[in-house]
């Protein structure tokens, strides 16, 4: 997964952000316009999202509204629009903050590195009698470790990092198999089965892992 995704189609000043948070140690992937922020999204994620909202064709407003169907991801609005509805509206629909242009880079990074330390600097997720253990790529149930192959790993992480968020079938066989892969969407069934065999205290009659009709799965 991508630390950030920079959404910007000036090119100066992705370049410019983009070599100052490398500098950092963060990776970074970049997008020119709304429809190729959402198609990178889609395929590798990020956990943080940093989005002009004046994009060629789609623009911020619409990414952020769209990204927020399916992921709680951070997201940082960076625009040059000042007006207060501008704001408004950029927080109604889901981001984080709404920083004008010009920012100051140290402040921007500042936030950026308080905001990983704050969500991601955490070596276990721990939801109920669940605990996902991200170093060692473990997942337990009552303190006894569950055995598990690494898409089903994968899969429960992704699931339980989004808590209470229903996730579209496409978008969990996106991220975990990939646009490209030559796996179908029954692979997803079938690993979410196993997930519920393994995790479920009657896996016929999930308690965790909910199946949303016509929508995706949310784990609860």
């Amino acid at each position: 997964m991508t630390d950030i995704l920079i959404v910007e189609d000036n090119k100066e000043i992705s370049e410019l952000l983009g070599d100052f948070l490398k500098k950092e140690g963060f990776t970074v992937s970049v997008a020119s316009t709304g429809e190729e922020a959402l198609t990178k999204f889609g395929k590798y994620g990020a956990k943080i999202v940093l989005l002009d909202i004046m994009l060629p064709g789609m623009d911020g407003y619409a990414v952020c509204s769209e990204i927020r169907t399916n992921s709680n991801v951070p997201i940082f609005i960076l625009s040059a629009k000042t007006d207060k509805n501008d704001k408004l509206n950029g927080i109604i629909l889901g981001a984080d903050d709404y920083i004008e242009k010009p920012y100051d880079i140290d402040l921007l990074i500042a936030k950026i590195k308080g905001l990983f330390a704050r969500r991601y600097s955490s070596d276990e997720l721990t939801l109920g009698n669940i605990t996902i253990n991200k170093v060692d790529y473990k997942v337990y149930k009552d303190g006894k470790e569950i055995e598990m192959t690494i898409k089903e790993y994968e899969l429960m992480l992704l699931l339980a990092e989004n808590a209470g968020k229903v996730l579209t079938k496409e978008f969990l066989f996106n991220r975990i198999w990939g646009f490209d892969s030559d796996s179908e969407q029954q692979t997803l069934t079938v690993h979410i089965t196993r997930l519920r065999q393994k995790i479920e205290e009657d896996p016929k009659n999930p308690k965790r892992i909910l199946t949303v009709w016509g929508k995706g799965y949310k784990f609860e």
